[in-house]
């Protein structure tokens, strides 16, 4: 492929930005198909971004899919090869289940994982460029996006015409501004998450990923390559002023407070220093539309609370790619396949974003939460059972069913520890949440469609006859 050398004009099949784990993805499923691909990326690989980079194995087996498996292997992550939650004294913890033949866990690191799928991406075919950020869009005659305009480090410029442009530049991404997607679904988080690097003693369980809840606090431990583990707070989102304040300091006693996870890294050596998000909503956006589309971050992000968005970016950017890659040339199909594609993703993702949301409010292990703890750690197969939703081989809505949380609350009724009051107010609370999860499972369909009838794409210039037009300095996100 390479630089144009006749005025700064390339011509390709699809256009990518960002080659992270969504633009990566994408490449390398177009670049199979013999499909010219250029990604564009204002990092320089190896580089580092905010992630606590869990992997459950159906992360596993879409790191496999790609074709990149052996790379991430060689980093030497360890296996989790079990993982556990507790919460109220009980832990519940066991083996997983095989997903695709993958029947364990991973923490990578991003500057490593990350390189390796652009260096996946390369051998496929595409062209990856790095130190290069997108600064405009090319518009066509009624209102199709037809490329784009970019900037290297060194002052460089030129412009990409394509078939597609497919932004998979994460939750601020610079295409969802240009085309002005909007969310149609949106919530705010209730728990921050600050975390840093510690360096495991000898003796340390290196293949077990773990999280504790005590009191309000939610913390975790997972063990990643370099012999490295993180060490992942989610605490409650009205405790961002004491983080801003010394993020260290508040770090380091919140983990002292959750009693077996500070004896996890009482041996350990904090080696980073503590990087916080105090903001992160999760929402699903409007992704697909004349000439673009929307994998990753870009388009659909989960509370980080179930660690599933590496997972989703890989697989909805690889369906992505698959989906177009017999269309180029035919932009009525293309557009066509990338709006049946963002409503597969959705209708993928609902319960796990649902999910998510539950598990990311900022409250104490309830009552009837204990008696679920209980009643798991006591089955033979229950945390496998709970793993299962993580690892998207069953819904949340059948592990944690109706039926199950009748049970756990009567138990939570008889159990000496359990004020009776206490139960029944937090039997009002979840029954409240789960009407109203209902009811926007219900609507989400209608919600969507309503939203995109109210409008997408922001003002464009006058058109003339079909000519391609740089889009107006005046966009901003609708």
């Amino acid at each position: 492929m390479g630089r144009p050398g006749d005025g700064g004009v390339e011509r390709v099949d699809v256009v990518v930005v960002g080659a992270r784990c969504a633009g990566s993805a994408t490449a390398i499923a177009l670049a199979r198909q013999g499909r010219s691909v250029l990604v564009l990326d204002g990092a320089r690989f190896p580089s580092d971004t905010l992630s606590t980079h869990l992997f459950f194995p159906a992360h596993v087996a879409e790191v496999a899919r790609l074709g990149a498996l052996e790379r991430v292997r060689a980093l030497g992550a360890p296996t989790h090869d079990v993982a556990g939650l507790w919460g109220d004294d009980v832990m519940v913890d066991g083996p997983f289940a095989p997903f695709e033949g993958h029947a364990h866990g991973w923490s990578v690191r991003r500057p490593g994982f990350d390189h390796a799928l652009v260096e996946t991406a390369r051998e496929a075919g595409a062209e990856v460029r790095e130190s290069t950020r997108v600064t405009d869009l090319v518009w066509g005659g009624g209102g199709r996006v037809e490329g784009v305009r970019w900037r290297d480090r060194d002052g460089e410029e030129g412009t990409v015409r394509a078939d597609l442009v497919v932004g998979a530049d994460g939750r601020h991404s610079t295409v969802a501004r240009l085309v002005g997607a909007r969310a149609h679904h949106e919530v705010p988080n209730h728990r921050m998450m600050a975390y840093a690097y510690y360096r495991d003693p000898p003796h340390a369980d290196r293949h077990a990923a773990l999280q504790w809840r005590f009191g309000r606090e939610l913390g975790t431990v997972f063990p990643c390559d370099g012999g490295l583990s993180i060490a992942l707070l989610m605490s409650p989102a009205d405790r961002a002023d004491e983080f801003r304040a010394d993020p260290t300091a508040t770090f380091e006693a919140t983990l002292a407070t959750i009693p077996p996870m500070a004896e996890r890294f009482a041996d350990a050596e904090r080696v980073t220093k503590v990087r916080t998000s105090y903001k992160h909503p999760k929402y699903f956006r409007h992704s697909a539309g004349p000439g673009w589309a929307l994998p990753g971050d870009s388009g659909h992000f989960k509370d980080p609370v179930t660690a599933q968005g590496i997972r989703d970016a890989m697989r909805f950017g690889r369906l992505l790619g698959e989906a177009v890659g017999p269309l180029i040339g035919d932009h009525a199909a293309i557009d066509r396949a990338t709006r049946l594609w963002e409503r597969d993703r959705d209708d993928q993702c609902l319960d796990m974003y649902q999910w998510a949301n539950g598990l990311g409010e900022a409250d104490e292990v309830s009552p009837i939460e204990s008696a679920a703890y209980r009643w798991l750690a006591a089955r033979p197969d229950g945390a496998t059972e709970v793993l299962d939703v993580f690892s998207r081989r069953r819904l949340s809505t059948e592990v944690f069913s109706l039926g199950r949380a009748a049970r756990w609350a009567a138990d939570a009724l008889r159990h000496p520890r359990a004020g009776r009051a206490e139960v029944w107010r937090t039997l009002r609370r979840d029954a409240v949440r789960e009407a109203r999860r209902r009811r926007e499972a219900i609507a989400f369909t209608r919600v969507r469609a309503a939203s995109a009838r109210a409008g997408l794409q922001p003002p464009l210039p006058a058109s003339v006859d079909g000519q391609a037009m740089v889009s107006p300095p005046s966009t901003t996100t609708v």
